[in-house]
């Protein structure tokens, strides 16, 4: 537990890092604004103030929003300094002026609009989970792969690292449960190749792949190419999707490639059991149930295993 809450306290100085090298920018100017963000003499301190404009008291360690518009803030002043300071001054003069421009922007506007943003999308997770669950899980469940495909699945990860921080648990199960199903599917082609030992063994590969939380080489590789493969796809999920949205599986460590090799962000932090056996079942019936619709959809198209 204690190594949990040390890494989500830091998450800010994470997320500058790794926002500020995508964003071609000097990581440790990132790190530096997660830094001062969390610090104890900003975070949760009151009566702070910038040249007589108070400063908003809020907390912002484990907080995801703020330090994403903070870095992008400060990608677009870099890139104006960029052009304006002189090369022979660039190296020490940009670093200091960035930061004299981005820190109070940050603590006085972004931070407390990013935090406001942040429980907004929390509450907002939380609601759907508390009042439609058992309809929105298993939608979801069943759109993700396209979700993926388009990119849109990144919109969710925002929702559920902020859920993770200020609730300690994430309704984000979606990838969990459409991943396994199309491993499932997966699966079940591999089965039916009886006659092609090498595309078989191909196919099992990439099945047990996504049954291990990547897709992206079944889906693309033998699903896509199947469309009416895909339907089993989404049976499984939505029948999967059911029991996990009517008893709200809820996910306790953000999972990058959720599947059966991250089952354990299913444990709860208190050690109790029973969220993971509800985790347990879930993927019973998104595999099975995948598996079945597969081959039966398999056996009304023949040319699929040729």
């Amino acid at each position: 537990m204690a190594i949990f809450s040390a890494s989500f306290s830091f998450l800010p100085v994470y997320l500058g890092y790794q926002l500020a090298a995508v964003m071609k920018m000097q990581p440790i100017m990132g790190a530096l604004l997660g830094a001062i963000m969390i610090s104890s003499s900003i975070s949760g301190a009151e009566g702070l103030d910038f040249l007589g404009i108070p400063i908003p008291t809020n907390d912002y360690s484990s907080t995801v929003v703020p330090i994403v518009l903070g870095v992008v803030f400060m990608y677009f002043v870099d890139r104006g300094l960029q052009k304006i300071i002189p090369d022979v001054t660039k190296l020490f003069l940009k670093p200091l002026l960035t930061m004299f421009i981005v820190v109070p922007v940050e603590l006085i506007v972004l931070g407390p609009a990013g935090s406001m943003m942040g429980y907004a999308l929390s509450d907002a997770a939380t609601w759907l989970m508390d009042n439609v669950a058992f309809i929105a899980t298993p939608i979801l469940a069943a759109l993700n792969p396209y979700f993926v495909m388009l990119g849109l699945d990144k919109a969710y990860i925002a929702i559920e690292v902020t859920s993770l921080a200020q609730l300690g648990w994430a309704p984000i199960i979606f990838g969990f449960i459409s991943n396994l199903c199309i491993g499932g599917t997966s699966l079940a082609l591999a089965t039916a190749m009886k006659g092609n030992k090498e595309k078989r063994g191909m196919v099992t590969t990439v099945a047990v792949t996504a049954l291990c939380g990547v897709t992206e080489p079944a889906f693309y590789g033998c699903l896509i190419e199947r469309p009416r493969l895909l339907v089993g796809t989404a049976i499984g999920a939505l029948c999967a999707g059911l029991p996990a949205g009517i008893f709200v599986l809820k996910e306790y460590v953000a999972g990058a490639c959720p599947g059966l090799l991250s089952a354990l962000i299913f444990i709860a932090p208190d050690g109790s059991m029973g969220n993971f056996v509800l985790a347990c079942v879930v993927a019973v019936i998104a595999i099975v149930v995948s598996f079945i619709a597969a081959r039966v959809i398999i056996k009304k198209n023949p040319n699929y295993i040729e």
